[in-house]
């Protein structure tokens, strides 16, 4: 018993130096003074200082990003939390609509209840959902994650983001990597994850047991959501028809797709209404596309239509918390209604939902080779501005990831993208055969 735990504590005690040396290292490298301090009081140790980060302190465009190696590091402030050392973020929509300001009253609110009594400025923020990283500190109360594990997970976006060197969440919003990915490809993973599976099981009614066999249409299927979606989807049985630009049949169908409609090439539309009706449809563009989605679900049987694009955050933002509420809810009911009693048709909002739990579903089939990342471009993290940049070009064929630790990741980046680009062309090849 004694030696083991001298194995223990030497091994936590090697994990600590580890660490410490790899931080010393790097903030030697920013030129950030720092004084990193052991708490003989706690277990594990805890670091203290400042990190690097990008940050925002005003809403707006690309400008408003801004480098700094001052932004305090995060502590550990309750004893389910968890610090981990990113190694790598991905970007999402989501982010560049935040950096405009995009749900800032609703976000504001739910990050201090207080705020709605006074002018206090949430900001800095640090943008970014998405990381893959090693835990380098735990609280008291974690179970599931020691010094030293490697994790994936999807920040809420009233915390601060992933685009900063530490971040600290609760163990249930932190899942296990899967162990055949590297952090690279890990980091384009938890935000569409989480937003398919809070999409698709609470509002499509759709999961492992029950998708069998199953029509789904999901609209826009060559972004990070939809590459995702189809794979997962195919992974629990359902017929997959996916609608997308003429540049991204080859990498859906690669994905599983069973059906690919280009929607550059005449009326989709027309193309969809002679196909057999469907079970649910997966909707992430919005715009008109509600209005003829409905008459391809199949009536009186159940039939959903999912939609990511909803009014709520844009007319709280709008109207102000109380008013855009109500005026969304009131918008929801309404369609509700009228499509229950017309066609027996459910609508419903999907939202973006943070779950540690779901990602250990998803990275069991990660591991099983049945979900694979498709990351369509890389950037330093001095680069970040660049990978804004890149996202707001739109119609993204994957993921656009931002490598965070860069030095220790270096010789891992090198493979990783030999690796990405034979993913993209394995697809690309498995759909020239099919």
């Amino acid at each position: 018993m004694a030696s083991a735990r001298a194995m223990t504590s030497t091994r936590l005690l090697c994990l600590f130096n580890a660490t410490v040396a790899g931080s010393i290292k790097t903030l030697a490298r920013t030129g950030c003074r720092v004084c990193l301090t052991r708490n003989m009081s706690s277990s594990p140790p805890r670091l203290q200082g400042c990190m690097s980060a990008w940050i925002i302190d005003q809403y707006g465009s690309n400008g408003v990003l801004k480098y700094t190696e001052e932004t305090t590091v995060p502590t550990i402030s309750s004893a389910t939390e968890v610090m981990i050392k990113v190694h790598a973020v991905s970007l999402n929509p989501l982010d560049v609509a935040m950096r405009g300001g995009y749900g800032a009253k609703l976000l504001k609110l739910r990050r201090d209840p207080l705020s709605v009594m006074d002018n206090d400025t949430e900001f800095p923020l640090i943008l970014g959902r998405d990381l893959s990283g090693v835990v380098v500190d735990c609280g008291s109360g974690v179970t599931h994650f020691a010094l030293g594990d490697e994790v994936w997970a999807a920040v809420p976006p009233w915390k601060q983001g992933s685009l900063a060197e530490y971040v600290t969440l609760t163990e249930y919003e932190v899942s296990h990597k899967p162990k055949v990915l590297s952090h690279i490809e890990a980091a384009s993973i938890p935000y569409v994850a989480n937003t398919s599976l809070s999409a698709l099981v609470n509002g499509g009614g759709l999961c492992r047991d029950s998708s069998s066999n199953k029509r789904v249409l999901i609209t826009g299927g060559s972004g990070g959501v939809g590459t995702f979606a189809i794979q997962l989807l195919k992974a629990w049985g359902a017929h997959v028809t996916v609608t997308c630009s003429q540049n991204a049949v080859g990498l859906v169908r690669g994905l599983g797709a069973d059906e690919v409609l280009d929607y550059t090439a005449g009326d989709v539309v027309e193309q969809l209404e002679m196909m057999e009706k469907f079970d649910v449809v997966f909707d992430g563009v919005g715009g008109d596309t509600e209005e003829w989605a409905m008459g391809l679900l199949k009536p009186w049987s159940g039939a959903k239509y999912v939609t990511l694009v909803t009014p709520l955050l844009l007319n709280t933002d709008s109207m102000g918390l109380l008013d855009g509420t109500l005026n969304a809810g009131f918008s929801l009911q309404i369609k509700a209604i009228q499509n229950l009693l017309s066609s027996g048709i459910f609508y419903r909002w999907g939202f973006y939902a943070p779950d540690g739990p779901a990602l250990d579903e998803v990275s069991k089939l990660v591991d099983a080779g049945k979900i694979l990342p498709v990351v369509e471009a890389q950037f330093s993290f001095t680069q970040v501005p660049q990978a804004f940049q890149k996202l707001e070009k739109g119609h993204a064929r994957g993921k656009t990831v931002v490598r965070v630790a860069e030095e220790d990741d270096r010789q891992t980046d090198e493979l990783v993208q030999d690796s990405s680009t034979e993913t993209v062309e394995s697809v690309q090849e498995t759909a020239k055969q099919s």
